[in-house]
């Protein structure tokens, strides 16, 4: 017997702060940030009962050491949400927190839940680099030419990029130049306020005199990334990082960060039961592979296909939350398929802003609601590259 497909709506999103690597959230662990998004979220819609939550997925993209042991069922339980509900960690590098959603989305529209929690958690703090504890990777990627791609690390992916689609070290600097100019326009004017909640550090710091620990309390309300004394001239004297001859430097490329963000998506069932009005409505997702060596490229794949899905035009996408993994892929998007670059990242984007990997799609996906919502915009996207070549697109509609 056949379903009939039925709408999956946001009800409330939220991320906390995205700090730096080893920055004020170096100390805390992904476990917890995890919790504080999801008590965070269940704050803003008072009326859901806990007990109605079918599921919580949550995307991280090294899912061990303090992010493992599903780490999504550790966190709905540390948060305080009834046992009854049960996590899921899932991986799809990259685009985990908006795989999350999509999923979500998916379980609602066939009718198969009602009310399902989204989110992304990654702490690059506690990860060495973004290998994992233990790199093991199968010998047959290094015994066949076309598996070598494979290994290759995101920065040198990303130089193969900007060589092949000819994008100049300038026209990097200058696009990570206004990445950090939006996002800081932004944090002043109070663009980031409805999206992120608060959130609580503390510090143990020993008194040798009393002989006590003193417990200092931080309140982090704003990302740590952008920059505003970011200049031309001081990204112009980076040296590239991954290639001595190239063009990506860390000044164009995305920060390695910590973050946490969650959503609620429920069926039309469930706002009329409890008279909500939803943030946004879940249009459509796709996933789509490109070569590993060019990984960056893999939105120019998977957009088209997420348009065709959602029944819209690129023309009608008002706002575009394109990840920055690096400003030549990034840049290579945009050219590829004619993207309005006044649409794209209108509040900066991860070269600013930060990018804790299995928590950039859930995180971005707050900014576009919340961002769609204040400016009045109806259809938005997001969308980012995936490690080992592919590319992933999420369309929303603002109701």
């Amino acid at each position: 017997m056949s379903k009939q497909i039925q709408d999956a709506y946001i009800i409330a999103a939220t991320r906390l702060p995205v700090a730096k690597r080893n920055g004020f959230f170096q100390t805390t662990r992904p476990d917890d940030l995890l919790a504080g998004a999801l008590l965070a979220l269940l704050a803003q819609v008072p009326t859901l009962d806990p007990a109605l939550i079918e599921d919580v997925i949550v995307g991280c993209a090294m899912p061990e050491g303090e992010q493992g042991m599903n780490v999504a069922r550790i966190g709905l339980l540390l948060a305080g949400l009834p046992d009854t509900v049960p996590g899921i960690t899932i991986n799809r590098f990259c685009s985990s927190g908006l795989q999350a959603v999509a999923d979500a989305a998916a379980k609602i529209r066939l009718g198969e839940a009602d009310v399902i929690i989204a989110a992304g958690v990654e702490s690059m703090s506690v990860m060495p680099q973004i290998t994992g504890n233990k790199v093991s990777m199968n010998p047959a990627i290094f015994a066949r030419e076309e598996n070598i791609g494979i290994a290759y690390g995101m920065g040198l992916t990303a130089e193969n990029v900007a060589e092949r689609w000819k994008i100049s070290r300038d026209d990097q600097d200058a696009f990570a130049l206004s990445s950090h100019q939006k996002a800081v326009s932004a944090i002043s004017a109070g663009h980031f306020n409805a999206e992120i909640t608060p959130y609580t550090v503390q510090s143990h710091v020993p008194d040798l005199r009393s002989g006590t620990v003193r417990i200092i309390e931080r309140i982090i309300d704003r990302d740590e990334g952008p920059r505003p004394q970011t200049t031309p001239e001081s990204l112009a004297k980076l040296r590239p990082v991954f290639s001595a001859r190239g063009s990506v430097t860390a000044g164009n490329s995305s920060q390695m960060s910590d973050g946490a963000a969650a959503v609620v998506l429920v069926s039309d069932k469930i706002l009329k039961q409890l008279s909500l009005i939803p943030l946004a409505r879940f249009l459509s997702f796709s996933v789509a592979g490109v070569p590993p060596d060019i990984m960056g490229i893999g939105p120019v794949a998977a957009i088209p296909k997420a348009l065709q899905r959602a029944g819209i035009s690129q023309d009608q996408l008002d706002w575009i939350e394109l990840n920055e993994a690096f400003a030549a892929q990034a840049l290579a998007v945009i050219r590829e398929l004619q993207l309005d670059p006044a649409r794209i990242n209108p509040l900066g984007g991860a070269i600013a802003l930060g990018h804790p990997l299995g928590a950039t799609g859930a995180i971005r996906t707050a900014t576009l609601v919340h961002g769609l919502k204040r400016t009045g915009g109806k259809y938005g996207m997001v969308s980012m590259c995936i490690g080992t070549g592919m590319g992933a697109a999420g369309v929303f509609e603002i109701l």
